[in-house]
């Protein structure tokens, strides 16, 4: 049976790269009717942030990703936080040094650093010079016993090609003369990455290990790992980097990474989910909007590329448009309610029906129905119009004109789209001018804006009493 896991740290924010991996997870898990895992990976203690953990379940139930086995969910392969798991881990460590994959180190971060800026000055990559790697055990016996502070290390053969299969990447292999003696137990006896994912994938019966190519570096000494335990490697898929437009590597520092970004800023977990599942996987050439079974039914990790995928945030706004289009009003108003509150905007659910059913065609983000609609729920403020469209339109001529058209709106007996444009059209067929000469005026009036949706359709939903006061408002105080 496939076996998948997602290992995050609880380190601060989702990336959305981790939100990928974890996406590729289930919906690999779920196409081959296996089990996805959930494992905390919390033995880094000077990276951990209180919290992590809880947000971490939250914005993967916000994105529909379940998981069949974890700490939540419990299991026969628990416990699935790997700071519970500590001495199953020095149990390991202690066996590779006795059966020779294995070494203490007890060499000082001074000493290190000293090691790293002098092979650094000398043009060498940085790598432990393995000054501890052949020590006797009696010495290595007499300084644990003092309480000398120690490392374990990974004994890395010398002069060999390590190899191993890779999903996306097919045949990959690396000389182990590149490989680090990499820590495996820390002096706080917390195990490092490298020994603890190995253990844990062993007895969790992982069968699949699916994660990002940064990864990849670090595969060698796994798979040594798996060859000192004697056990049988899981088969490996390392995803492609996710990169900013010009290339280089997505982070913080150019845009929003955290899933939680982009859920505040008013996208919708589908079209998100929809989109991440695009960056380095697609089954289709014409078709991008695909739901979470159809992702499942076509999801094959052979098919992902190796190349870094550009994380495209127009592509975003567009995907996440068209999935608020497809839906009804009634089930964007929950959405939408939350964030009218945030601003204090006061209204019934269905007037903000009416509202987002209106400007449903021009949004692309949730908080677009409240920030480029705010006029529906409060006056505008005529101090931040637009100049250059003010100064076209708001002319006295058409203050004049709309003076007069005014009394005439007043005096509808039914307010909608249909009697405000007559009304309009036929004022202005009366006094030889087009329509727009009269549109464009009340729009400045009503919203202090430019553009938005159809006038008529935006005064009929106002309300008639609102729409002559704000006229009158502008009549008088914009200049």
């Amino acid at each position: 049976m496939v076996r998948v896991r997602f290992a995050p740290s609880p380190t601060g924010y989702v990336h959305v790269g981790s939100l990928r991996t974890a996406l590729y997870c289930y919906l690999f898990a779920r196409r081959h009717s296996g089990v996805n895992i959930l494992r905390i990976e919390d033995t880094d203690r000077t990276r951990y942030v209180e919290g992590a953990v809880e947000n971490l379940l939250r914005t993967m139930e916000w994105a529909g990703i379940g998981f069949d086995e974890g700490p939540i969910e419990g299991g026969a392969c628990g416990p699935y936080v790997q700071s519970e798991r500590t001495e199953l881990y020095r149990e390991h460590a202690n066996q590779l040094i006795a059966n020779g994959h294995a070494y203490v180190c007890f060499c000082t971060p001074e000493r290190l650093d000293t090691v790293r800026k002098s092979q650094q000055a000398a043009g060498i990559p940085p790598m432990y010079d393995r000054h501890c790697r052949n020590l006797s055990k009696e010495e290595v016996d007499s300084r644990v016993a003092a309480g000398e502070p120690h490392v374990v290390r990974l004994r890395v053969p010398i002069g060999e090609m390590v190899r191993f299969h890779d999903m996306i990447r097919d045949d990959v292999e690396f000389d182990s003369r590149t490989i680090d003696d990499q820590v495996l137990l820390k002096s706080d006896g917390f195990p490092t990455y490298h020994l603890a994912n190995i253990v844990d994938d062993h007895y969790m019966q992982v069968t699949h290990v699916i994660r990002g190519e940064e990864w990849l570096s670090s595969t060698p000494k796994h798979v040594l790992l798996y060859q000192a335990f004697g056990w049988e490697p899981p088969k490996f898929a390392h995803l492609p980097l996710l990169l900013n437009a010009d290339r280089s590597k997505l982070s913080k520092r150019q845009g929003d990474v955290a899933v939680e970004d982009y859920r505040d800023k008013g996208y919708l977990p589908q079209a998100l989910i929809n989109f991440v599942a695009l960056l380095g996987w697609n089954p289709s050439a014409t078709e991008e909007i695909f739901s979470m079974d159809e992702l499942i039914r076509q999801f094959d990790l052979e098919r992902v590329n190796k190349a870094g995928a550009v994380f495209n945030r127009e592509k975003l706004d567009w995907m996440n448009g068209e999935y608020i289009r497809k839906m009804t009003p009634e089930e964007l108003l929950p959405l939408v309610r939350p964030l009218l509150e945030k601003r204090n905007f006061v209204a019934s659910d269905e007037y903000v029906c009416s509202v987002i059913k209106l400007m449903q065609e021009r949004v692309r983000t949730l908080w677009d129905f409240v920030d480029f609609a705010s006029y529906f729920y409060i006056t505008p403020d005529f101090t931040t119009a637009d100049e250059k469209y003010k100064s076209k339109h708001w002319t006295p001529q058409a203050k004049e004109h709309l003076g007069a058209l005014l009394p005439k709106l007043e005096s509808l007996e039914t307010w909608n789209h249909d009697s405000i444009e007559a009304a309009v059209r036929e004022y202005a067929e009366a006094n030889g001018m087009g329509a727009g000469k009269l549109i464009h005026p009340i729009r400045l009036a009503v919203t202090g804006r430019g553009m938005g949706p159809g006038l008529f359709e935006l005064l009929a939903v106002l309300g008639k009493q609102e729409c002559v006061t704000r006229i009158q408002h502008a009549l008088t105080s914009l200049a």
